[in-house]
Formats: C-alpha cells, structure tokens, sequence
C-alpha cells in the first residue's frame, strides 16, 4: 500500500505544472489525481466533485500558504492568486458529485452509523444530507477510504480543521466506528 501511495504522490508531483500556466492550462494536473470530472478512483485522494465553492478557495488558500501540508497540494497551489483561487473553486463546484458506491451495504452498519450521526450531530454542519455548505464539505460518496483516512487523521490530531471541532467530535469515537460512519457516508443515498 505504502508503495501505491508514494507511486500516486510522484505521478502527481510529476505532472505538476509550471506556475506560469491558467487555470485552465493547470485544470488537467489536478484531474489527473483528483479523478476525471472530480471523481476521484485513488485511496487517498478525495473527490473534488460537488465542493462548495466558499470550501474549496479556502482549501486553497490554506494549501498555497501552507496552513495546511499536503506536499501535492501545496506545490500546486503555490504562487495562484486569490483570483485563481476563486477560479478554480468555481470550476470544482461545478464539477459533478461523486455518486455512492454500488456495492450492497449492511443494514446493521448503516443503523450503527445513522445512530452515530444523529449522537455527534454530523447532520448539522455537513447537512441530512451530507453535501456540505459554505465552509464545511460536501462528504456525500466521498472514496470511503479516504474517510476513513481523514477520520482517523482528526483522531490523531495529524490532520487540522478550521478549529478543533472536527477532533473534538472524533475524540470519543472508536475506530470500529469510524469504519462504520464512513461507510455509511460513502454509501449516502
């Protein structure tokens, strides 16, 4: 898996553009790991599909002042403009939602995510239905992987939010659990 990761991580780095390039022209980079359309197929990355536009300049933002460290990220989003930024969080908000996944699901998981969502309030900031506003993400059919990546990473205190919310929230969560929201949340109809 480790190989897999780092194999992504250098094709990534590798097709990074020049900073001289659009948006546009820069457009193709960020597809090619975040996924055709936004729709990300990689373990690790998220689908960019059906962001808020508010949540993504500011993803960005972060990302090109290094507030928030995903190497990729930040060597890509280095040297944009508040513009740019604006500019590409338009193009992503317009890219289509990921849709969930097919495989059939365990009614006894989703039962135990359900009650999980409604005990930490879930459905307040990310929405009943998952797909984000303003400032909070749209986690609707997000790979779930990835969630169980990021949960996990709140847990740990190695990913940050905006505040402590998101590690608050997790904090008393098990990782059975975290299993068991973000496969719910992969698989939100």
């Amino acid at each position: 898996m480790h190989g897999t990761v780092l194999a992504l991580t250098l094709g990534c780095f590798a097709a990074l553009p020049a900073a001289g390039q659009t948006v546009q022209e820069r457009l193709p980079t960020c597809l090619a790991c975040h996924g055709e359309n936004g729709q990300s197929q990689n373990a690790d990355v998220p689908s960019l599909g059906g962001q808020q536009a508010f949540y993504v300049t500011v993803q960005l933002l972060l990302f090109r002042e290094r507030m928030r460290v995903v190497d990729p990220m930040n060597d890509m989003a280095k040297g944009l403009s508040d513009d740019d930024l604006r500019s590409f969080a338009d193009i992503i908000s317009r890219l289509p939602p990921p849709q969930p996944t097919q495989a059939p699901t365990d009614a006894a998981r989703i039962e135990r995510a359900m009650a999980l969502v409604q005990q930490n309030r879930c459905n307040v900031c990310h929405l009943s239905s998952f797909a984000g506003q303003e400032n909070v993400p749209r986690i609707a059919d997000q790979r779930e992987e990835y969630l169980v990546n990021a949960l996990r990473g709140y847990k740990d205190n190695s990913r940050h939010g905006y505040d402590g919310t998101m590690a608050d929230v997790v904090a008393p969560i098990t990782d059975a659990q975290i299993l068991d929201l973000a496969y719910y949340i992969a698989r939100v109809k």
